[in-house]
């Protein structure tokens, strides 16, 4: 157990320490080697308190420690082969409902489903689903209002059956949005619990009295604070996302059941597994303490009571057991902040909670958030994959992912002008089928979409875009506050499909679409790709990206010009180019953004 006589070499040694300390100096842009050195690793803890304000030292060090202590375990560390599994090989594709369209089709599942042969012939395996349940559509279908039925706006029951069987009659999987850190405050349970203070129903959700004010600190992820007060029943109910979004109570055992009971429901209906989301967020602290005011500056007041809480991996043990290995079901976690070292905690194989999550280290940059107005740096994205994608050391396994339905679209962000969309597009795809790791395409990214030119809050849906204006606006001009909603919207990723686009790059030589599919076409027939060891090469070379993937006698070379300069090619003679954003290629020249896959 870590006290005050620890010293920082200590607390970095903790798997826990090393991912916090880790996060804070990626938002400061300082290095590793700032604290993992003799003259800070020998700092006690005690040491530190005396060093920060007085007001700010002791709550900080304590919360601190009081977390580490929450984590007894630490990664087996020993190299193991990596086991090999059906979701390991397969190619995943999200589809956000709202924007897929119904395609001519009579609802929008008949029309996911009329485009399971688009899908099946670009070489996806499972279809990742967003929320399709009952839904008021305050954020989108993530707040529930009935996990047992289908949106009306998407279609029934029988439409959800039909694109089931669609998908498994094609040989493909589905894997369906889980979201069971809230429901909706218009779900059955909440307005129970809302109606009857003695309902069974009172303890699935966070309810407190507290006189005037807020019962603690925490602050909302969509903005303003984390609690609803209602004032016909004198009580306070917590929300960290919408205030539509109220929080479950995974304390309460009943509460656990009905979620396991209904998970159970959908896997014998059919569906392969879930995408969870903001799983990391289902165990708060006892207590609900107010969150700590240094750990606030760097993102949200009160995240340490929430983010990695003292009984997550008790719970997804719980719900592996009870609900997924009975269907041999297969999930992914959302889990935002959790590092390379709790990540394994939470996927290393014999541990049964999670097979996969999503990291999301490598969508921003030190220093910047969502709203920000920069331009990606790909070499930061290099030196994420040099850090994360050998960590699990053969325990876990990687996603592979650039876009999503909460980010914009990575092609812009590298580039917003659009001067390189077509080469960066295919970058990526080189990137995402040739690491070592699972792909989770999004929709567009086949066609290289970009971000929407949107001019106006008006055209912004996003309720985390329009209450984070809302907030802005208070303290700077409504232009400057534009600027960084239209940079960071998450509507951009939700804009509709050009379902024209699509169509013509499938018959366009030299296409995004085409280059994806022979990707893909490439990845699967080469177990190297997939269960090669990943060696990077010349790993301070802040504008090339090269590495190796080799298994047995398979062996190939890629590399990547992360810059709008042009480069040098690294490639060894005698090396054979399969494929390339430019074209197949062995120049020594390397264009701006070009990538190169070659065997060796």
């Amino acid at each position: 157990m870590l006290t005050l006589k620890s010293k920082i070499r200590e607390v970095y040694a903790h798997p826990l320490g090393r991912d916090f300390v880790d996060k804070i100096l990626i938002e400061m842009g300082k290095p590793a080697w700032f604290v993992d050195n003799p003259i800070v690793g020998n700092l006690t803890l005690g040491g530190i308190k005396k060093i920060l304000p007085k007001n700010k030292g002791a709550g900080f060090v304590n919360t601190l420690l009081n977390l580490l202590n929450s984590e007894p375990d630490t990664p087996d560390n020993k190299p193991v082969p990596s086991r090999p599994a059906w979701w390991k090989e397969a190619v995943f594709y999200q589809i956000y409902p709202h924007s897929f369209g119904k395609n001519g089709a009579s609802c929008v599942l008949r029309g996911i489903l009329s485009k399971l042969d688009y899908l099946r012939g670009l070489g996806v395996d499972a279809v990742w689903l967003s929320p399709v349940y009952d839904s008021p559509n305050d954020d989108n279908g993530y707040d529930i209002r009935d996990y047992y039925k289908i949106m009306p706006e998407f279609g029934t029951m029988d439409d959800m059956d039909a694109l089931i069987n669609g998908l498994h009659e094609r040989g493909m999987k589905l894997v369906m949005d889980l979201v069971v850190n809230h429901t909706s405050d218009e779900h059955r349970w909440f307005q129970e619990a809302l109606r009857d203070e003695n309902s069974p129903y009172r303890d699935f959700y966070f309810f407190r009295k507290s006189k005037g004010k807020p019962p603690n600190n925490w602050s909302s992820v969509f903005s303003g604070p984390a609690w609803n007060y209602y004032p016909e029943q004198d009580v306070w109910a917590l929300h960290l996302f919408s205030k539509k979004q109220m929080d479950l109570n995974w304390e309460c055992p009943a509460l656990r059941e009905e979620i396991y009971k209904m998970t159970r429901w959908w896997l014998a209906k059919g569906v392969d597994g879930f995408r969870l989301d903001v799983i990391n967020f289902i165990s708060k602290t006892p207590g609900l303490r107010d969150g700590d005011t240094v750990i606030g500056t760097f993102g949200y007041s009160g995240v340490e009571q929430y983010f990695y809480g003292p009984k997550l991996h008790e719970y997804l043990r719980e719900l592996r057991a009870k609900a997924f290995d009975p269907y041999k079901a297969f999930s992914v976690g959302e889990t935002p902040i959790i590092g390379i070292r709790t990540g394994r905690l939470l996927t290393d194989d014999y541990r049964r909670e999670l097979d996969l999550i999503f990291s999301f280290d490598h969508l921003t940059p030190p220093g910047h958030s969502r709203f920000d107005i920069y331009r990606y740096n790909l070499s930061y994205l290099k030196r994420v994959y040099q850090t994360h994608l050998n960590a699990d050391l053969g325990h876990g396994w990687n996603t592979l992912f650039f876009n999503n339905h909460d980010n914009p679209r990575m092609v812009s962000k590298i580039d917003p002008e659009g001067l390189y969309t077509i080469p960066l597009a295919k970058l990526l795809a080189i990137l995402q089928l040739t690491l070592r790791g699972t792909p989770f395409l999004y929709q567009g990214d086949e066609t290289g979409t970009c971000n929407v030119k949107f001019s106006s809050i008006d055209e912004i849906a996003d309720i985390e875009s329009k209450n984070l204006y809302a907030e802005l606006i208070k303290n700077m001009p409504a232009e400057e506050a534009l600027k960084k909603i239209l940079t960071g919207t998450r509507d951009h990723a939700r804009a509709p499909i050009d379902w024209e686009e699509h169509e013509r790059q499938r018959d366009t030589e030299d296409s995004v679409w085409l280059f994806y599919r022979d990707l893909i076409d490439l990845r699967r027939s080469s177990r190297a790709l997939i269960y090669g060891d990943l060696e990077f090469l010349r790993q301070r070379d802040k504008k090339l990206l090269s590495y190796t993937r080799r298994l047995k006698n398979e062996c190939f070379y890629i590399e990547a010009n992360l810059s709008s300069n042009k480069g040098r090619s690294r490639a060894k003679h005698g090396a054979v180019p399969l494929s390339g954003n430019y074209g197949k290629s062995a120049d020594k020249e390397l264009r701006p953004y070009e990538a190169r896959v070659y065997s060796f």
